[in-house]
Parts: C-alpha cells; structure tokens; sequence
C-alpha cells in the first residue's frame, strides 16, 4: 500500500539539478562516440540530432518568443539568443541590420561541458551549425538565409560565433553554411541586449526551461544512438555511458537535495528528489517508489528493452556511487526497489 504521493515540486533547485545530470549525460554520449567509434560517426550523430531538434523547435519556439515578424536573419539569430539563455547556454546577439545579425556563444561551450572541450573535433562541433544554424532559411522558405561561422571554442577561439545573413542571391546547400575566420564580432555592449519578460518568465518557469532544454536533447538523442549502432552495440556502449555518468553525477544530486548518509532509505529519498525535479508523478512506500508513466524523459519514445536499460542505468549508475553494496530492483508494475545485492 503506497502511504503518500508527491505530484510535483516546484523547486528551481531540484529542476537545475536534473538539467545538469542530462546535460553531461548528453555531452557523455559525444564523447563516448568519439573515444569508442571515431570522429565520422560522432559527427553523424550531431547532425542528426540537431536537425532533429530543429525541425521539431524552430519554427514553434519563433511563434513562442513572439518573432515572427521579424526580418528572417534577425528572427534566426534572437531565435538563438532566447532559446541558448533559457536553456542556461552563454549567448550575445548584434543586429547589424534587417538582413546581418550576429549570434555569440562565450565560453563556457554549454555542450562540451568542462573540460570535454578538449576532446571535440573540428568536424564534430561543425556539424551542430549544418544540423541547425544552415537550414533556418530553408525552414523559413528564405533560400537567400545563411549561417556564417567567424570563430570556434574548439579552434582556439575566444567562443562560437557568427552572423546570419541574406544574400542577394539563392543558396546552395553547401553555401548555407560558411567560414569566414578573418572577421570577428563587434564588441557587444550588455546592456544593449534584449531580455526576457520578467512577468511571462518567472524563476520557476524558467528553471524548468532549463531543465527542459538538456532533457528533451537526451530524450532526442537516445533513440539516434541506438538507430546509429544498431541495439546490441547501443546496449553495450550506452550503458556504459549512463552509469558513467549517474556515477560522476552523484555528488552534485546530492548536495543538491541535501542528504547525507549510504542507506537504502537515503537513496529513496534521492530518487524522490530526482524523480520530482523531472518533473514527474511517483508515489511510495517503506521499500519501493513508483513512478507514473510515461515519465518525462520516455514521453513520445518507443521504448524499447535497449533504450529501457539505458535510463535505468544512469539511475544505476546514482545507486553506485551512493553504495555500492546495493542495487536497483525494476520490477514489473513500474516500481523500482533498492535492495543488498
């Protein structure tokens, strides 16, 4: 008998917390491509991906943000700056005029969190523009738009920049993306820069964009994974990726929910912060937690049995670095129970 349940909470911490888990976790997987598979296939991966999630957002995040009557260069480039700050990314933006408007990503580089940096190639960190930043004239029916690339963090370069810009004629597919690494962006005043509506973006509406942000990139990028490598290889690598990952993660979910203690008690109560940081429904009992499904990060997956254990590895992954003598239990009416191994 479930005594107690916990729809929600609004807590900025707990939702920051669960962004950060998915955003290493997603840089995780790039890395663990790159190491394990090589260069063309990461690269494969990230433009994938981040068609995917151009296709799904764009033109719907234009509608949201209120910038649809915008020139199209200056859309596209505010497009980014709002979407990369509320996803907690270090974004600038210059309007040069209706047709020239820059967009710059000061490092930190959001994506190759830390010190990944230094293991992302080239030809990994370009594919991310021609996923996304090349085919915004396309999704817009401007044929004339495109994205040119002054500087990269992974360069050398003080960040990632560039403008959009309209040309006078008609873009082929590889003129929408373009490097032009003699030209640098003007310096960009903070205080010139737009912001958001304080009143429409209050501070838990906007931690949960955040945490939205990173988990709608790992929910996306799962299923990519498992369709590059095919399942059994997915299976292997993946797995080992997301306990990596719960592992490395484990101190900063729990100084986050401020526990203390290895028992199995302990680590119910981090999955209650975890789950409710998600923003998900689960209810307990004295030995198990249920989570009502389809939880956040599964919504709208195809779950298969390989993209299954994958989640529950990274939740493996916590329970490993919080004691290593216990294990998870995933039983068959959707609970999940920590019991000595």
């Amino acid at each position: 008998m479930y005594r107690y349940a916990i729809m929600k909470i609004d807590s900025p911490n707990a939702t920051l917390v669960v962004a950060d888990f998915y955003h290493s976790w997603l840089t995780g997987l790039v890395l663990s491509l790159i190491t394990h598979k090589g260069n063309e296939i990461a690269a494969k991966f990230i433009f994938k991906l981040f068609r995917y999630q151009h296709h799904k957002n764009f033109l719907p995040g234009l509608e949201k943000l209120n910038l649809t009557d915008l020139p199209d260069a200056v859309a596209a480039a505010q497009y980014h700056y709002f979407s990369n700050q509320l996803g907690g990314v270090k974004v600038e933006y210059l309007k040069v005029s209706d047709k020239k408007a820059w967009i710059r990503y000061p490092p930190p580089r959001w994506i190759w969190a830390g010190t990944a940096i230094c293991a992302i190639p080239g030809i990994v960190n370009e594919q991310m523009m021609r996923g996304w930043h090349a085919h915004n004239g396309v999704s817009l029916e401007n044929p004339r738009l495109g994205f040119v690339c002054t500087k990269t963090t992974v360069g050398g370069q003080p960040g990632l920049e560039g403008y959009y810009l309209e040309y006078d004629k008609i873009l082929t597919e590889d003129e929408r993306l373009r490097f032009s690494s003699d030209e640098s962006c003007p310096y960009i005043d903070p205080q010139t820069l737009p912001v958001l509506d304080q009143a429409s973006w209050p501070e838990i509406r906007r931690s949960k964009a955040y945490r939205n942000y990173a988990m709608e990139y790992i929910r996306n990028a799962l299923p990519i994974f498992i369709e590059l490598l095919g399942e059994k290889e997915a299976l292997r690598l993946g797995e080992l990726c997301a306990l990596q990952i719960g592992m490395q993660c484990y101190d900063n979910v729990v100084r986050g929910a401020g526990l203390g203690g290895d028992d199995e008690e302990k680590f119910m109560q981090l999955l209650e912060f975890f789950f409710s940081g998600s923003g998900d429904q689960w209810s307990r009992n004295k030995t198990s937690i249920c989570v009502q499904t389809p939880t956040r990060i599964s919504k709208n997956l195809d779950m298969s049995h390989t993209l299954k254990r994958l989640l529950n590895a990274s939740l493996e992954g916590l329970l490993a670095a919080h004691n290593r003598f216990l294990k998870l239990k995933f039983n068959s009416d959707n609970t999940f129970s920590v019991v000595k191994r």
